[in-house]
């Protein structure tokens, strides 16, 4: 009966330090070390003088068990190495598929290693701080059908992703498109690490963005790591994914109501089809839809050039007093710790004795009468329309006569009846900043959202909704 054994190790991604102590044994005291010839660099000043070494070139992998086998039969140790650890991507599934398949009494022992993607995230920081997954782009045994859907998973599911076999001769487009699967998942800002030769004299260490990344950088001998949406860039060099050790602390300081608001925020943006929009359109996009729950604001929501950018600084520097409002619903939706804290006052006439003299004219709504007045007492002051086409139409009509000259429109009127109508009108006004929902939608929850997404616009860089919430 064969007394020989199979130690299956890994011998990390190549520093004689990043060795664990058991493999060190192993190596020293195998009678015969088995495996491909480019990794017997890296443990060269280890070996026993006159130890027996078995070097085999690329895809030669059943070849050197085979070896192994032929060695551990005639009752040697046989060491069978892998870079990294073993059993990732390494030589111990196939050692023991071949045990099996061989019914072979050898025994078989596995010894772990640090894997390429451990070394790496050890130079980026601490990019793997949460749930993760490894994923290999080389199609050579597995569909490329079938590692695209392990991508789109991985993105969708929020992992971060480390990558393996990112590119090689015959492999150059694999990398383009997991980079634009993720794209369709993740923020372009996601921070992205990826390092070259880990733990090796040749080793390089990049940080960069989604967006920014570049696959003609990366070669066959470098592991990417791509972080989730709660990872960060702390300084230039280190990409952090928090476990979540301040999340407590944290949620106390911004309110249950805030952190829930982030994550939805964060949950919007990562399925918009379109991210690569001005910032402050895409600030109002996103309270857009997180009132509604509606995508199709992509489509339908307006936006003048800079006009949330434009409309907040002119809170920032007092230009904006006063907000006027078609109907008090609008009002009531605008938070009121942003309005104290650029000291704004919001405005709605309804409920003015004066409407009810000018509703005596036929023809003329409680809210059109109501505009009527602002824009006698209030000329320049931002315009909110939320409900009624015919206050919006009426606001047009003084623009028209020179009668008024607000410093912005936001026009979410809603329903069936002029409503389309009075949108075109207002946006004809070319002077004037402006933000639309199209066609019949709006409402007063989507107006005071779009009001309170420019109060709030200095939160949009960090992607920090709902202070005032």
């Amino acid at each position: 009966m064969a007394t020989g054994r199979i130690i299956v190790a890994g011998i990390g991604p190549g520093a004689e330090q990043d060795i664990t102590p058991s493999v060190l044994e192993a190596i020293r005291t195998s009678d015969v070390i088995v495996g491909y010839k480019y990794y017997f660099q890296f443990i060269a000043s280890i070996l026993a003088p006159g130890i027996l070494c078995i070097d085999t070139g690329m895809k030669k992998e059943q070849q050197r068990a085979e070896e192994a086998f032929r060695y551990a039969e005639e009752g040697k140790t046989v060491c069978v190495i892998s870079s990294g650890d073993a059993g990732i991507y390494g030589m111990a599934p196939l050692i023991y598929e071949m045990k099996k398949e061989k019914q072979s009494e050898i025994s078989v022992e596995v010894l772990p290693g640090i894997s390429a993607f451990q070394k790496a995230a050890s130079l980026l920081g601490a990019p793997v701080g949460h749930d993760f997954c490894v994923i290999s782009l080389s199609d050579l045994m597995t569909p490329w059908e079938k590692i695209e859907n392990r991508i789109t998973a991985a993105a969708s599911a929020d992992f971060v992703t480390a990558v393996y076999n990112p590119k090689s001769n015959g492999r150059y487009w694999q990398l383009p498109r997991l980079k634009e699967l993720f794209l369709n998942h993740r923020s372009p800002a996601t921070p992205v690490g990826y390092v070259r030769q880990a733990g090796r004299d040749e080793q390089e260490v990049t940080v960069t963005t989604l967006k920014e990344l570049d696959p003609q950088q990366i070669d066959m001998f470098t592991i990417l790591l791509i972080g989730n949406s709660q990872s960060y860039f702390l300084g230039k060099d280190r990409i952090i994914t928090p476990r979540g050790y301040y999340r407590e602390s944290e949620n106390k300081e911004m309110g249950v109501g805030q952190d829930i608001m982030i994550r939805s925020f964060r949950k919007i943006e990562s399925e918009l089809k379109n991210r690569e929009i001005l910032l402050g359109k895409k600030w109002a996009l996103l309270h857009a839809i997180h009132t509604t729950a509606d995508f199709e604001m992509e489509n339908i929501l307006y936006a003048d050039i800079n006009a949330v950018e434009n409309l907040y600084q002119a809170c920032r520097n007092g230009e904006i007093r006063t907000i006027i409002t078609d109907v008090t619903m609008v009002g009531s939706g605008i938070r009121k710790g942003a309005l104290k804290r650029l000291g704004i006052k919001t405005k709605c006439y309804l409920s003015d004795p004066r409407v009810d003299r000018i509703t005596s004219e036929k023809g003329v709504t409680r809210s059109q009468a109501g505009i009527r007045l602002a824009m006698e007492e209030h000329p320049d002051a931002l315009y909110v329309f939320g409900n009624a086409p015919t206050a919006l139409m009426e606001l047009c009509e003084g623009l028209r006569k020179g009668k008024v000259n607000p410093v912005g429109v936001i026009a979410s009127p809603v329903g069936f009846v002029n409503v389309k109508e009075s949108k075109h009108m207002i946006k004809s006004f070319s002077g004037i900043p402006k933000l639309i929902i199209e066609g019949r939608k709006g409402g007063s929850n989507l107006a005071a959202t779009l009001v309170n997404a420019i109060l709030t616009f200095d939160d949009a860089e960090q992607l920090k909704p709902g202070r005032d919430v």
